[in-house]
């Protein structure tokens, strides 16, 4: 009797290994038994076949200290080709997979092998740790010059990878939504990855969202499911987390003649530009039409780390990854819970120090109250201080 129920008991083991087992390799996400997911965004690693050390420093501290469940890279997996900075990598002078002969036409088997190392070396820590991972587009992607086809073969060859294209867009373009399985089996959350390409996303693209939520709603018992959108490049909604201000106020950023900083009764963080409120966009009015996007985090402008909440969806702006460009650095850490799916906790880590001096370390970023001006000199003081960081936002857009 009792060789038959161990035998009853080593066939449910393994019968739960390999049900475990098919969940994982199919890519199926799941919340965890305390009821928690976490999802670590990385975006810009922008980078080449000779990635930055710090860079790498910066992926491997992000995975160690968030433990997460999914890592999403929104974007900008490679620099396409400029001019680069001295000490941050194995190739002084020079940043990018692009590689154009005498002509400046494209040699495209090159720049094909190029991507792939780069795209070993900034998906090699959650390959090796066994996480699963999701990757959006971004423009240096694009502008690298191999097709989406090339990406997809690329992303197919990891094993940890759940890139997918979904939608039928007459450009190609990779988009496709992740569901997270709840306790019941059941989908409980739905993530959207969606590929801005060098704007933002087009018509099309959003009725392909519009027909998935649809479907996902019905099956739902006409319920949406709670979802986050991840893209590279922003909706234009976010600049409704600016406020207008006064040239020499904290935080001022000018925007044309104007000047904006976040307003921090709905948003927290640090701005380095500026986006003009009470612009709409289609992509925005298509997530409140459907009812399921709760929030929507992107990348693309390297040195901004903010979040607020617009029209009940919370916009986040994350840091990049490219040490060939100037700082801020850092990674956001959302951790959904089950049992109250719409109170997420959403942090900025930072990442200061270096690896060659071993000071290397990822701290959570403290949002602080804007400081006002005492006196007179403290107002021309903040001026020259917001000047300076304009002119660095002017110069940075010719080389994003």
């Amino acid at each position: 009797m009792k060789k038959i129920i161990s035998l009853i008991l080593a066939a449910a083991m393994l019968l739960s290994v390999c049900i475990f087992a098919s969940a994982e390799q199919s890519g199926e996400l799941r919340f965890s038994d305390d009821g928690d997911f976490t999802i670590l965004q990385i975006s810009d690693p922008q980078d080449d076949q000779y990635p930055a050390y710090d860079m790498l420093r910066l992926i491997e501290l992000s995975i160690a200290q968030s433990d997460p469940d999914l890592i999403v890279f929104t974007g900008d997996i490679v620099e396409d080709s400029r001019i680069g900075d001295f000490g941050v990598d194995g190739e002084n002078g020079r940043e990018g997979v692009r590689i154009e002969d005498i002509s400046g036409n494209l040699d495209y088997e090159t720049t094909l092998k190029n991507v792939k190392a780069t795209c070993d070396a900034v998906f090699e820590a959650a390959e090796k740790a066994g996480i699963p991972f999701a990757v959006t587009q971004g423009n240096n992607d694009y502008r690298s010059g191999i097709s989406n086809e090339d990406w997809l073969k690329i992303y197919g060859e990891y094993e940890h990878c759940l890139v997918k294209d979904e939608s039928p867009d007459e450009e190609g373009r990779i988009d496709y939504n992740l569901e997270i399985k709840g306790s019941d089996g059941n989908a409980a959350f739905n993530l959207w990855m969606m590929d801005t390409r060098s704007s933002t996303v087009k018509e099309d693209q959003i009725e392909w969202y519009k027909q998935e939520c649809a479907a996902l709603t019905e099956a739902n018992g006409g319920n949406p499911v709670p979802a986050m959108v991840f893209q590279h490049i922003n909706v234009a909604e976010i600049g409704n987390l600016f406020e207008p201000c006064r040239f020499w106020d904290e935080g001022a950023r000018n925007v044309g003649t104007k000047f904006y900083r976040l307003n921090k009764d709905i948003a927290n963080g640090v701005n380095s530009g500026a986006v003009e409120p009470g612009q709409t966009s289609e992509q925005f009015t298509a997530w409140k039409e459907c009812g399921d996007v709760i929030g929507a985090f992107f990348g693309h402008w390297h040195s901004e780390g903010y979040s607020g909440v617009y029209d009940g969806i919370e916009l986040g702006m994350t840091y990049g990854c490219e040490f060939a460009k100037p700082g801020p650095y850092g990674v956001r850490v959302i951790t959904l819970h089950e049992d109250d799916i719409l109170n997420y906790d959403n942090d900025l880590f930072v990442y200061t120090g270096s690896v060659t001096k071993g000071t290397e370390k990822l701290e959570k970023q403290i949002d602080e109250p804007y400081k006002e001006p005492a006196n007179i000199f403290e107002k021309i003081g903040a001026f020259f201080v917001n000047s300076a960081v304009n002119l660095y936002q002017m110069i940075k857009l010719l080389f994003v």
